[in-house]
């Protein structure tokens, strides 16, 4: 049995289909009028959505390369040339098949082929379906950060089926439980008391309401960052040999140990954090020796939120919010708690 969530976004307004099986209802989530889909997907990924697809429909498949290296602007480049000789129009879909880097390469390019075509996400990885394949966030890497460059561009909807889950490998889990973890954070709710199939409508249920209050990032929803400013820094520094939900493990770990120095929250919160975070999911929260806080912090100063000076999402009294201007000092300290070099 699948359960539906709505991400209300006005006339743009989408359904997010989790279970076992959802797979099955990609053809209900495509927009009226599509007669031709572009499938993004990589070869690792082994789902093929085409036989879900209506028999009105030409497909064509649209391989990305493994590996945060493909997650780029040429990979935008070819993709929109492949798009232009299968004959897609503004009228058209494209599908995206597989984890956070395929939905995130896959959305940017449907919103700049003929600045915009519809997108459908057919998520194969659990930190996609808990976080990278909702909310409408695109976007490639450059060499001065990841994400840096890309677009807002909501799908018309999202597949989540647990079935695809079986036969990733653990470590591919623990991406997943570093993003169901900040959940933990934001909410109070033990996620760990439900079934999968409930977990993961769940998380997905508390991004959608944030996103539906906030669709571009301009307040509220800079929250779902929790853990990222510096996770994101993890990921370019090791060269991604950290995946992307093990450093937002290690970047909420931190964040409490500067949310601590800032007098935001007091040592008992610290430690709740690396009792969820260690204890109940699982996560490691050691930097790599072979990452130095110099490097870190010279990342840390190309974030997207970083506008006004060194900007993290912090826990406090008032629960989970941006906090600008964080000084280096107080970044070393809680460096310093973590013993980074």
């Amino acid at each position: 049995m699948t359960q539906r969530v709505r991400v209300e976004l006005g006339d743009r307004s989408y359904d997010v289909v989790v279970g076992r099986g959802a797979v099955g209802e990609l053809g209900s989530l495509i927009p009226r009028g599509v007669r031709r889909a572009a499938i993004v997907t990589q070869k690792s990924v082994p789902v093929d959505v085409s036989a879900q697809l209506p028999g009105s429909i030409v497909a064509t498949r649209h391989l990305v390369g493994d590996g945060e290296a493909h997650k780029s602007l040429s990979t935008i480049e070819r993709l929109c040339a492949e798009f232009a000789a299968a004959g897609l129009t503004r009228n058209d879909v494209v599908i995206g098949v597989g984890g956070g880097m395929v939905t995130d390469v896959a959305g940017f390019a449907a919103a700049s082929w003929h600045r915009g075509l519809p997108v459908l996400h057919v998520s194969t990885t659990l930190v996609g379906m808990v976080d990278a394949a909702i909310g409408g966030k695109t976007g490639v890497n450059i060499a001065a950060g990841k994400n840096l460059v890309g677009a807002f561009w909501q799908p018309s909807g999202v597949i989540c089926d647990t079935d695809h889950l079986t036969s990733l490998p653990e470590r591919e889990l623990r991406c997943g439980h570093g993003e169901m973890a900040k959940y933990h954070f934001l909410t109070g709710d033990d996620l760990l008391a439900l079934d999968l199939d409930s977990r993961i409508a769940r998380c997905v249920a508390i991004k959608a309401e944030i996103v539906g209050s906030d669709e571009r990032e301009s307040g509220r929803r800079a929250v779902l960052n929790y853990g990222h400013t510096l996770g994101h820094a993890l990921e370019t520094a090791t060269d991604f040999a950290l995946a992307h939900g093990e450093s937002v493990a290690i970047g909420m770990m931190f964040a409490a140990q500067l949310a601590a120095v800032l007098g935001r929250i007091d040592a008992d919160r610290v430690a709740e954090h690396r009792k969820v975070i260690v204890g109940e999911y699982g996560l490691s929260v050691e930097i790599p020796r072979t990452v130095t806080r110099a490097r870190l912090i010279e990342l840390m100063h190309h974030d997207k939120k970083a506008v006004d000076g060194l900007t993290f999402v912090l826990d406090g009294a008032n629960g989970i919010e941006p906090v600008r201007g964080v000084s280096e000092r107080a970044i070393h300290q809680a460096f310093d708690a973590l013993s980074v070099p």
